[in-house]
């Protein structure tokens, strides 16, 4: 843990909810089931599809895959 006011333990989750809210219109869901399908939606393309230079210009998936097989 962190300590008071230290930010760092939260950084990646608030990285990832801020870009899920820029892309994700989740205000014009009228249902929760509707919304969850957006969610699912949107990780399975963050997870597969969203090219990271963080990762070595991988998805999660494939650098996931590339440490494992290292």
């Amino acid at each position: 843990m962190s300590r008071r006011g230290n930010c760092w333990d939260n950084a990646p989750m608030e990285s990832f909810f801020g870009h899920f809210k820029d892309i994700v219109d989740h205000k014009a869901c009228e249902t929760f089931e509707e919304l969850k399908h957006k969610v699912e939606d949107y990780i399975t393309r963050y997870n597969n599809e969203r090219y990271q230079w963080g990762l070595k210009k991988m998805t999660p998936i494939q650098y996931r895959g590339h440490l494992l097989t290292a």
